[in-house]
């Protein structure tokens, strides 16, 4: 008996204390951070990265929720719920949060706003901690900045949450299609042209042949609006192209080394790899989440396919070789993972072969 207590206390001792999701957008990333959100030990910060938190205010926080054309799931507190604490009546904004955390990064050292941005998100971990709940962060900002994180939050479970390119890119792209929502077709070439100076990305645009928008003006929000207004008009092949491009950035990222990936193309098609994401969340932090109601996303991605429009789909192979070649070239990613992102772009060639 005195073995096992001590075995059992020394289990404890070793638990994470936080869990970090690093997502992409579109990656149904949400859904997963809601199955943890939902558990009574956890405390849920929805995307602490992005801009929209520098202008919260109580207001803002009763009216974020999902969007009949968000495809998230219903939740039962508005996204920003978490976030009441670090609000001060008669002012907005989150309290630690600054507007340049919300661009990812991909240098190989930490930026000068890297102290501010630990300090903040310490603040979210202590103050669930002190609750006695595991702070459960949902990023679609940090992927470049994992390695980063990893070292400065290395008492916290690092989750990379990977989804096939072509099934992440279409859902952001038939929202352009259908509301005329281009933020996620902007988005990767907004995070791709503020870094074009940093060797890896200025590697992989060139590799995968990316246009961006002209030269960076003034002011990242400034390039952001005009991303938004070159989605708009942008040529289909150079959008999918500029969005593999990133994609590839952040799994290259997550290959050097996270605790857990969380494949949600197989999460929606195998009962038994839900049962073992769940137990592998449990061993590392003690929480286990429910996933035996993920939906087949890769079935959904298929049936839509024909909804695609003015993107030649064949033509498409070129920049899933060329990002895998990318992946391939860099040191320090585990084989296995390049064998699961070659897997994924070979889903990628068939499920953009119906695209015109």
């Amino acid at each position: 008996m005195p073995l096992s207590l001590e075995a059992d206390v020394t289990s404890k001792r070793t638990l994470k204390k936080a869990i970090f999701l690093h997502t992409g957008w579109r990656s149904a990333g949400t859904w997963v951070w809601s199955r943890l959100r939902a558990l009574d030990g956890a405390t849920g910060f929805y995307e602490p990265l992005s801009n929209v938190l520098a202008d919260l205010g109580f207001a803002e926080v009763a009216a974020s929720r999902p969007t009949l054309t968000s495809g998230h799931p219903p939740l039962e507190a508005p996204y920003f719920d978490e976030y009441k604490a670090f609000l001060h009546e008669g002012t907005r904004g989150v309290s630690g949060y600054r507007r340049a955390f919300s661009i990812d990064r991909f240098s190989e050292q930490p930026d000068a706003e890297f102290p501010a941005l630990q300090s903040y998100l310490r603040g979210l971990c202590e103050h669930s901690a002190q609750q006695g709940r595991v702070p459960v962060l949902k990023f679609c900002r940090s992927s470049g900045r994992v390695q980063w994180l990893r070292h400065a939050f290395a008492d916290a479970m690092h989750v990379g949450v990977l989804r096939n390119p072509a099934s992440q890119f279409a859902s952001g792209w038939l929202l352009n299609q259908q509301w005329r929502n281009p933020f996620f077709v902007a988005a990767p070439f907004r995070v791709l042209g503020l870094n074009r100076n940093e060797p890896l990305a200025r590697q992989i645009i060139e590799l995968c042949d990316v246009k961006l928008p002209p030269a960076a003006p003034a002011s990242d929000d400034a390039y952001a609006i005009a991303c938004e207004h070159y989605a708009r008009s942008a040529e289909g092949s150079n959008a999918y192209r500029a969005f593999v491009a990133l994609w590839v950035l952040g799994a290259y990222r997550m290959g050097q080394g996270v605790d857990l990936v969380v494949d949600m193309d197989l999460l929606g098609q195998s009962r038994e790899y839900a049962a073992g994401l769940r137990a592998g969340f449990e061993a590392h932090s003690a929480l286990s989440p429910d996933f035996s109601s993920a939906r087949d996303l890769v079935e959904e991605t298929r049936r839509s396919a024909a909804r695609v429009s003015g993107i030649d789909g064949q033509a498409m192979r070129g920049v899933h070789s060329a990002a895998l070649k990318f992946l391939k070239m860099q040191s320090g990613v585990d084989a296995a993972f390049v064998e699961r992102v070659r897997e994924k772009m070979v889903l990628a060639n068939e499920l953009t072969a119906q695209w015109r």
